[in-house]
């Protein structure tokens, strides 16, 4: 399917310049806060656009807003191409944010017009594949590049210029209507009825998202500094094995009873992150990968338990502004830690940090954990 493709590739994108990271802050010998800030400042601007632009393509079309999505996001890696500093970074970053984030509402939408069973797991597993590609491809092309801090982002050019060539053939599924400021305001919230069960899920989906945020920040930086590694390879395989196992954990949870999968990709989440914390202490790689192995398959299923759990619950008119709600509170969970994890990793050291940062994440999930198997007898939902 031509929008599956377009979403892989526009995420292998978002995820390209992370192994790429160690190596901005060798050149440019910028603060950690600094990285923290480029990597936030795309959550937050692929959150507006989710939020804002969500219902752009209701109005202008399928087609024309996917166009304009892979048009800025091929302006973006133009600018990680000709970046001469963090300034450049951040503007990059912030762009390729936001059209990413209206690529997502346009192609999803677009997928489950074609599709709707179908469109519902591409929608899913898609990001998660693109986002290992992405990893692993620029990891690739830093080795063998002899220049892949502009080398890495013309080869996304050219494969963005093919999606949006592919997308030219499609066939439009939206008809378009009038804009007006008030079609495109974004409305979020949670009804009454279902709050008890959005509460429960709340912990174990900011703690999701706040170890995607870690990864996709200063992974690459940990993998380097605890293990010593020679080769980049560590650094974005980790990340990859996170994004591919967590499209595994998506697709093998599928067909499982919600709760189940919330409390299962939950505890392998736990696992896992107590796995990259012990090795990274004792500097294991092994460990390191290991962990994100599981964490990874909790990734993906946490998420998937989460939504599951919630979603069924609210009135087809009200599922909207509940997603809504969900893409808020995920990317903020995504960006606002991490930032703050580089300000700590500045003073205190990275190591300390991160074990800063794993404490919050290993509560938030044991004590949801501990919660709901309390009260599964009321948060049953024979919908889900």
């Amino acid at each position: 399917m031509i929008h599956g493709f377009s979403l892989m590739i526009l995420l292998a994108a978002a995820t390209a310049p992370t192994p790429l990271y160690h190596l901005y802050q060798q050149t440019w010998h910028f603060a950690t806060p600094w990285l923290t800030a480029v990597f936030a400042i795309y959550a937050v601007t692929l959150l507006l656009a989710l939020l804002f632009g969500a219902r752009l393509s209701d109005h202008l079309g399928r087609r024309p807003t996917i166009a304009l999505a892979l048009l800025l996001d091929m302006l973006a890696m133009g600018l990680f191409a000709v970046a001469t500093s963090t300034v450049w970074l951040l503007w990059a970053r912030a762009m390729q944010g936001f059209a990413t984030g209206l690529a997502m509402a346009a192609l999803g939408a677009a997928m489950l017009d074609l599709d709707r069973q179908r469109g519902a797991v591409i929608n899913s597993v898609a990001p998660m594949f693109g986002m290992s590609m992405g990893a692993l491809g620029s990891t690739a092309l830093s080795i063998r590049l002899s220049s892949p801090l502009h080398g890495v982002y013309f080869v996304l050019i050219g494969v963005l210029a093919f999606a949006l060539g592919l997308t030219s053939v499609t066939s439009e599924t939206s008809p378009r209507r009038p804009v007006t400021w008030a079609s495109l305001r974004p409305s979020v919230g949670v009804p009454v009825a279902i709050r008890r069960a959005f509460w429960a899920v709340t912990p174990i989906n900011i703690a999701v998202w706040m170890l995607g945020g870690f990864y996709l920040s200063l992974m690459p930086s940990l993998v380097m500094l605890a293990t010593h590694a020679g080769t980049p390879w560590l650094a974005g395989g980790v990340v990859a094995m996170l994004t591919l196992t967590g499209a595994l954990g998506i697709i093998l949870a599928l067909r499982q009873p919600a709760l189940q999968v919330l409390l299962g990709g939950a505890g392998l989440l736990l696992a896992g992150t107590c796995l990259i914390r012990h090795g990274a202490d004792l500097a294991s790689a092994h460990e390191m990968v290991a962990g994100s192995l599981l964490a990874g398959l909790g990734f993906g299923s946490a998420f998937l338990g989460a939504v599951r759990n919630v979603l069924p619950r609210a009135e087809p008119h009200q599922r909207s502004q509940l997603m809504g709600v969900f893409y808020l509170e995920s990317y903020l969970a995504f960006s606002l830690p991490a930032m703050l994890l580089g300000f700590v990793a500045q003073r205190q050291g990275l190591l300390p940090a991160m074990h800063l940062y794993t404490d919050a994440i290993i509560v938030l999930l044991v004590g949801a954990i501990a919660w709901i198997v309390g009260q599964r007898a009321h948060l049953h939902h024979p919908a889900a």
